[in-house]
């Protein structure tokens, strides 16, 4: 058990959320301060209407929610609102920092972490943000001012932010990811261990261009429809369609709105086929995994794209942009991964090569030394 000193257990804050980008960085890091700390005293800090709402209280950490919406890409009407939200949001940040009186904040990105690491910066609590693109966002860029470190997923983002107190660390994955079970996932989803098997993910809430691309390509992989099967996770809106679809062509697998179990989807895939959010490729390089991405198109400052391009280049990944995917491209490339064993594997290596599975003890070890040099009366 650690201690800041006090006689008191170490209280941890982590901010952010919305969309499993953000999200799962955090919960990387908390995993890793309750391994190695001991402590209990873990809160994330989020909205009702993010993915937070429905992820954190499954991995049993505490939750709290302040009155926070987005601003970039908002109307007029909306970015006012915004910023009526953004001043409610920084009250609720002073009176939960005032109540779980945290060693350190954690803002792991999204528009939810920003009032809370500006207001643990206003109430002199050590603070650390996560970058986790190439080009940082707003919140971000604005908060690594005042922050008292900052950890890059990239070198492109360092100058964004002070070079004092920036640190090249990657992007935490969380252990569990690195250690799924391909015979739990086989059990879990009901799949056929004999067959090769194709995950599919448009992130937390779904990609409807990846999952009409899916549909379409349905029809030129009937030559091999014995021999593989899917894993997909649809997004609300369109997994009644997606799953019609499979039954409909008569594809064996396994269809959800949502695929809480990432650990064992990933042990399981043969290859997968999803965005390219950086928290995505994170975990795809830190396991070894074939892709196929199709960045999101409207992406801050293209980053998805940015990223995708450079596990391309790198020949760790296939990438299609949204606007050229079409089914029987899609289906030629699955092919092309299926029937060669060799283009897998050497796509697998290239792959790993680029993961930084020990992200996260490094932005733990950051944040211990910083933990707890803030006044102990906020």
């Amino acid at each position: 058990m650690v201690d800041m000193g006090t006689g008191s257990e170490m209280s941890i804050m982590i901010a952010g959320g919305g969309t499993g980008g953000h999200l799962f960085p955090g919960i990387a890091m908390a995993e890793l301060f309750q391994k190695n700390t001991g402590t209990d005293k873990i809160t994330f800090v989020g909205t009702d209407h993010g993915l937070e709402a429905a992820v954190i209280p499954r991995e049993g950490f505490g939750l709290e929610f302040i009155r926070a919406e987005g601003l970039v890409g908002k109307s007029l009407f909306e970015k006012v609102r915004a910023v009526y939200y953004l001043i409610l949001s920084l009250f609720d940040s002073f009176q939960l920092i005032s109540r779980y009186r945290p060693d350190i904040i954690i803002g792991s990105g999204g528009y939810a972490s920003f009032a809370t690491v500006m207001a643990g910066y206003l109430r002199s609590v050590p603070t650390l943000i996560l970058e986790q693109n190439s080009m940082p966002g707003l919140a971000n860029r604005i908060l690594g001012k005042f922050a008292t470190v900052n950890c890059v997923t990239y070198q492109e983002s360092i100058s964004y932010f002070p070079k004092g107190k920036t640190h090249l660390t990657g992007n935490p994955v969380r252990e569990k990811v690195l250690r799924g079970s391909r015979t739990s996932a086989l059990k879990l989803f009901g799949l056929d261990k004999s067959k090769f098997t194709v995950f599919i993910f448009g992130g937390s809430l779904g990609a409807s261009s990846i999952n009409k691309a899916v549909v379409e390509s349905l029809q030129y992989l009937l030559d091999i429809r014995a021999d593989i099967q899917f894993l997909h996770q649809t997004g609300e809106k369109d997994y009644e369609y997606v799953r019609n679809a499979y039954r409909s062509f008569g594809y064996k697998g396994m269809i959800s709105p949502f695929i809480y179990q990432m650990a064992e989807a990933y042990a399981v895939s043969d290859i997968i086929i999803s965005r390219a959010g950086a928290t995505t490729l994170a975990e795809i390089t830190s396991i070894g995994k074939a892709s196929i991405l199709v960045p999101y198109p409207y992406a801050a400052a293209n980053h998805q794209e940015l990223n995708a391009r450079k596990l391309q280049q790198m020949k760790a990944a296939f990438m299609v942009l949204d606007r050229d995917l079409n089914g029987r491209k899609l289906a030629a490339l699955v092919k092309e991964l299926y029937t060669s064993e060799q283009l897998r594997t050497e796509i697998q290596q290239n792959c790993r090569s680029l993961g930084q599975p020990q992200a996260a003890n490094k932005i733990y070890g950051l944040a211990v030394s910083i933990a707890g040099r803030g006044k102990r009366n906020v």
